[in-house]
């Protein structure tokens, strides 16, 4: 290794060390506010958010103490006095935010944000079966690697299993508690790149936003949290004209020397990647899709300026680089999925994983024009963006990932006419975060000039941070009413232990604690040995039985053929006898159900499927089949009615 490779690995070392030395501290940090947090909102008897103002109130109030300690971190970062203090307060500032902003209008309801309803539902079941056992493994076929990327869930589980909760229970203090850790290690990322004060700021903004529109799905927020700093990294990995300009001047070979060459933004780059891969295949891909534009931008101004191919190797090295460290951490979560498929014991049936286009996704989402606060803060960042495109890293690469997310948006729309989407519908909460992040950019180089062009006015600064955190004050107390929806079906719905947070008569959620003991008798079986077959899916987000058949064919694994699962069990509840129906079970080309949880409707057992009618919106139609009595009736079978329920046990 030469000298200079030599030193450039020492380098590399030494900055990616420190980074994630740092990290570690800061998500420490977060967790240990955050937990603390959630346990102390836990110790008192709080109204429900969706019947009283008082949790809304003490929100705001958590709101501004958290503020108030980000802008403490600002005013010592600034006076460069304290800087371990400072530090200490960002971290604890930004992860108390996203703790008392999520945490405090939750902190009656053991639910999180949607409590166990449609989506919820099953990234809940997800959560609780990799609760039950940390093998990889889908979240309802008992025969199946997981297709879902499993990361965030199996992270949970571990931390159900650690802290001793039901997988249900744990999904809401894990999922604050891992925003909380995101949102410090994103402001440690920006600190590392960018201006110490003004990371607070930027990363401030980008969680708030963050919070408000995409924290109910949590996995995916983590992610946008950490979109714009990665994005960053990439442009700094692919991107390095000091570089090229450095082969021509001495003094210019000596700077680059200084440098890791690159690689430290590569291993960065990578590892988010990495990361998105085993979090959200969506992000993942929009990620991805991103860099590789990033990566023509960059050949294209490397061929301008030097009008030799000979320019582009550096880059596709890099590019390619950034694609191993991230396969790498892909294949953790992707290779059972993949050995399955490649085995040739499995086919992919008819996925419909993109079948779906809500309204939202039908248009090009335009923050910037909506009148209200947000609007206006990213209609800055628009313009920011644009007029500094030319001469700013930071609005190179932010520009370059919003572009990124509009292309995917026309390719998504394109699509449709094809059968399927992109799933651009999605796309709305990193979008708005990049924009968020080029609004403080904005305000915070906006502001300088107005300041220097004033001839500095003694109180200036003092004003423009006024007005800096009162609009951060009034979006902050704003996002509770975003998320109303949310909070309130958290309360509405009834959780594991059979009640409602509201304290209003709980729905038959109530009776699935006595079907699990009936099951556990009766088959004399662990849960995550007998497979049920039941609509009524909520009850394997509770407890860690497998399902026959999952709740749509939208989050269906594809290996499971989710039409012909319907089909079969249609044409069971055609056959004329118990005789039949107990053969058709024995030479099932699937693992049979080893008991069924019907509904009860006179004559008849029922259960209500589901099936994919794309390109409709809403994109399925439910659909009831039902079971006579009569296919039940001999010694193969052990019926108990519970509630407004009957189970059937296979004997």
């Amino acid at each position: 290794m030469s000298e200079r490779a030599s030193g450039r690995a020492t380098l590399l070392a030494r900055q990616a060390g420190g980074a994630a030395g740092e990290a570690v501290l800061a998500a420490l940090v977060a967790a240990v506010v955050a937990a603390i947090g959630l346990k102390a909102f836990s110790t008192v008897q709080w109204p429900a958010f969706n019947s009283s103002n008082v949790t809304r109130s003490l929100t705001t109030v958590g709101q501004v103490v958290a503020l108030a300690m980000l802008v403490g971190s600002v005013v010592l970062l600034r006076l460069h006095k304290w800087g371990w203090l400072a530090k200490l307060l960002s971290w604890g500032g930004i992860s108390a935010f996203v703790t008392v902003t999520l945490g405090m209008p939750l902190a009656a309801t053991k639910l999180y944000l949607f409590g166990m309803s449609v989506d919820q539902e099953f990234r809940t079941q997800y959560l609780t079966r990799l609760t039950d056992s940390a093998a990889l493994h889908d979240m309802n076929y008992i025969d199946l690697p997981p297709f879902y990327p499993a990361g965030w869930f199996w992270l949970g589980g571990r931390f159900a299993s650690l802290t001793g909760m039901a997988g249900w229970e744990a999904f809401k203090p894990y999922a604050i508690i891992g925003l909380a850790v995101a949102a410090a290690v994103a402001l440690v990322l920006w600190s590392n790149l960018i201006r110490a004060d003004w990371a607070v700021a930027v990363a401030a903004a980008t969680t708030a936003v963050a919070l408000a529109y995409g924290s109910p799905e949590a996995y995916s927020a983590v992610l946008t949290l950490l979109l714009g700093p990665a994005l960053l990294l990439a442009w700094g990995a692919l991107h390095r004209p000091a570089e090229r300009a450095a082969g021509e001047t001495a003094s210019g070979a000596e700077g680059a020397e200084r440098t890791a060459g690159g690689w430290g933004a590569v291993l960065g780059a990578g590892l988010f990647l990495g990361l998105a891969a085993t979090f959200y295949s969506l992000y993942f891909g929009v990620a991805v899709f991103a860099v590789c534009l990033m990566a023509l931008v960059a050949a294209g101004l490397a061929l301008r300026t030097q009008r030799t191919w000979r320019t582009i190797l550096p880059i596709l090295v890099r590019l390619i680089g950034i694609g191993a460290i991230a396969g790498l951490l892909a294949l953790t979560v992707w290779t059972p999925f993949l050995l399955k498929f490649l085995s040739g014991k499995a086919s992919l049936g008819s996925g419909s994983a993109f079948h779906y286009l809500p309204e939202s996704g039908s248009r090009l989402p335009l923050p910037m024009t909506e009148f209200n606060l947000l609007g206006v803060f990213c209609l800055a960042g628009t313009i920011w963006l644009v007029l500094r495109a030319g001469s700013s890293r930071r609005a190179q690469a932010l520009g370059i990932g919003v572009v990124a997310i509009y292309l995917w948006c026309l390719m998504s729309m394109l699509a449709t006419a094809a059968g399927t989407t992109l799933l651009a519908f999605r796309l709305e909460s990193p979008l708005i975060a990049l924009l968020a992040a080029a609004g403080a950019f904005a305000f915070a180089e906006g502001a300088r000039a107005i300041y220097q062009v004033l001839n500095e006015p003694g109180r200036f600064r003092i004003a423009a941070a006024a007005v800096a955190v009162a609009g951060a004050v009034g979006f902050s107390q704003h996002i509770p009413t975003v998320l109303a929806t949310e909070i309130n079906t958290a309360y509405t719905d009834t959780d594991g232990n059979g009640e409602r947070a509201d304290k209003r008569s709980p729905s038959a959620v109530s009776y699935y604690r006595e079907i699990d003991a009936k099951l556990l008798e009766q088959t004399g079986r662990p849960r995550d040995k007998s497979v049920v077959l039941t609509a009524d899916t909520s009850f394997l987000a509770v407890y860690p039985y497998y399902g026959f058949q999952a709740l749509t064919s939208h989050y269906a694994n594809p290996l499971a053929d989710f039409a012909a699962r319907t089909a079969e069990i249609q044409r069971w509840s055609t056959l004329k006898s118990s005789q039949e129906l107990t053969d058709a079970l024995n030479h099932c080309r699937w693992y049979a159900p080893d008991a069924f949880l019907f509904r009860r409707s006179g004559d008849d057992y029922t259960l209500r499927l589901s099936q994919d009618v794309y390109p409709n919106d809403p994109n399925v139609k439910r659909f009831t089949v039902a079971f006579p009595k009569e296919l039940f009736t001999d010694g193969h079978y052990r019926i108990t009615d519970i509630g407004p329920f009957t189970l059937v046990v296979r004997v």
